[in-house]
């Protein structure tokens, strides 16, 4: 009974360690290919990450998000950037949900985007490839305890700038596999403007408006709020 089980153990052991082996053959022959990996003939995606410079992001929270990129695409080694410079433009914006009866809210809803673009290091920079990053988080909001809620805003915005980190990184390394042509900047169509309620008119100015959001919704129906990252 005992050897019976250990030659079913082995002859199971086996078939795993076979078809491990046999399953990367299987998705080659189906035509996938690792992003990072290494294959003859082909762009060394890790390289070409080493030689992006990242611009500077102005605010903390463009700092992050820098620094996300800067460790994400040094992979396993130092950068050294020489061939491209990476510009990210990001935007963060936050939204009240669960609106309490004392028009109190139980959580803090973040939404932040990013526009990124990649241009050549050269004498006249060039636009080789560029992209969009999304991310939505959000945190609990705790108004008795201000040093928690506080921690909790950055540590929620520390997590979205580690997320739009790792999607524009991924974004860069399929662009470097593929090459694909450059997606089209959205045009700056003029935005709507709605009459806010909550401010108090000026004679001067005439009645206060105020402008729609990305999602073509104004911050005053949403209870959404600019976000400061200056803190």
């Amino acid at each position: 009974m005992t050897r019976t089980r250990s030659l079913f153990s082995l002859c199971k052991a086996t078939l795993t360690a076979t078809a491990l082996m046999a399953a990367p053959l299987l998705l080659s022959g189906c035509g996938f290919k690792p992003l990072y990996g290494e294959e003859k003939g082909t762009i060394d995606v890790p390289a070409e990450l080493k030689d992006i410079y990242v611009a500077n992001i102005p605010q903390r929270f463009g700092q992050q998000i820098r620094l996300a990129l800067q460790s994400q695409m040094a992979g396993d080694g130092p950068e050294d950037p020489r061939k491209y410079k990476l510009v990210v433009q990001p935007t963060i914006s936050g939204e009240a949900i669960d609106i309490h009866g004392d028009n109190t809210t139980g959580r803090t809803r973040m939404l932040a985007t990013a526009h990124w673009q990649l241009f050549t290091i050269e004498q006249t920079p060039r636009l080789v490839t560029q992209g969009y990053a999304q991310t939505l988080d959000g945190y609990t909001n705790t108004y008795e305890q201000y040093f928690a809620q506080t921690l909790n805003m950055e540590s929620t915005m520390g997590r979205i700038a580690q997320t739009l980190g790792e999607q524009i990184t991924q974004q860069v390394a399929t662009w470097f596999k593929t090459h694909a042509t450059p997606a089209d900047v959205p045009n700056n169509q003029p935005k709507a403007l709605y009459p806010s309620p909550n401010l108090i008119p000026d004679s001067d100015q005439g009645t206060p408006m105020e402008q729609e959001g990305p999602d073509a919704i104004p911050n005053m129906a949403t209870g959404r709020a600019p976000i400061d990252t200056n803190f």
